[in-house]
């Protein structure tokens, strides 16, 4: 046994040596996560406290469930149940037509035998990923602004102008459809890495029994997917309430106001604007609290119905 221990300690010390290049590219990724995710977490102790900075955590009074109990009784300018609607409606949306689009064009790319153009292709739909969503918005601003090319060319056609970034019914249209450009091609990764796993033989078998390329999809390709869309659909709960705050932030005016206050803006508005550091924590909480439950809720569903999950 104590050599079996001695060996494995060694193997794990060869292979730190011999990947010593693999380890410290994951430096700045530890980094991240212990600055901006881990670090920030030893605060959350203030969303019971009346916090202020200059007196710190040991000198703030502590106030229990009442920045909680804050949330949920809203003020004259703030209703809980609309903030949640809100982003709610925003989430559900973004689920039911953002989430299965990368599926759908990774299943339309893996038909495509034409290396050439399917790499022509893959090259287009990942690029919008790069941009910012300043650069994303201002596009939108460019073509349905009152003053954009839409409107300029409804004038030449003799036809009236529209408005839709100040209409509040275009709002959330709008948000889904700027999620799909810009993420729906970076998100085929995965499963394009997942398809590329797949037995040709199985092809082959299928053809020889007579099934076409539709059959061959139902019953090879997708249920080689099957597992990693269920992974990263219970991953994707963890994020479910998180709507995107600078999409929203820069498509949000005096229009759509009712619509676009969301968690994401009205913490920013609370604790980065007002200064009401231990309020917007509490709404952080309980926005993540929400994720934590859907993520244990659909890996038990996931189980359920025999399939692995993420634990």
């Amino acid at each position: 046994m104590a050599k079996a221990q001695t060996y494995k300690k060694m193997s794990f010390g060869r292979a730190l040596v011999r990947y010593k290049w693999l380890y410290i590219m994951l430096i700045p990724m530890l980094a991240f996560y212990l600055i901006f995710k881990f670090y920030p977490a030893t605060y959350l102790i203030i969303a019971f406290q009346d916090y202020w900075p200059t007196t710190g955590i040991a000198g703030s009074e502590w106030v229990g469930w009442a920045n909680f109990q804050k949330i949920f009784k809203g003020t004259a300018t703030f209703s809980f149940w609309q903030l949640f609607s809100n982003t709610l409606i925003l989430a559900i949306y973004n689920l039911l037509f953002y989430f299965p689009i990368p599926i759908i064009l990774a299943l339309l790319l893996n038909e495509v035998r034409h290396l050439g153009y399917k790499k022509i292709v893959q090259s287009f739909v990942y690029l919008p990923h790069f941009l910012s969503w300043s650069v994303i918005i201002g596009l939108v601003y460019v073509f349905l602004g009152s003053n954009g090319y839409v409107n300029k060319l409804l004038t030449q056609a003799g036809r009236a102008n529209i408005a839709p970034l100040m209409d509040p019914n275009w709002f959330r249209p709008l948000i889904v459809m700027e999620v799909i450009w810009k993420e729906a091609g970076w998100g085929t990764i995965i499963y394009l890495a997942a398809l590329s796993g797949v037995d040709e033989q199985l092809y082959e078998a299928a053809v020889v029994d007579g099934a076409n390329r539709w059959k061959q999809l139902l019953h090879i390709t997708f249920p080689a997917i099957r597992g990693t869309i269920i992974t990263l659909f219970i991953l994707r709960m963890g994020t479910f309430m998180d709507t995107g705050f600078e999409q929203i932030f820069l498509m949000s005016n005096t229009k759509n106001r009712s619509l676009s206050q969301v968690f994401d803006t009205y913490i920013y508005d609370q604790g980065i604007k007002k200064a009401h550091y231990s309020f917007s924590t509490a709404l952080g909480i309980f926005k993540s609290v929400i994720s934590l439950i859907l993520v244990i809720t659909t890996n038990k569903i996931a189980n359920w119905v025999g399939e692995e999950g993420v634990y």
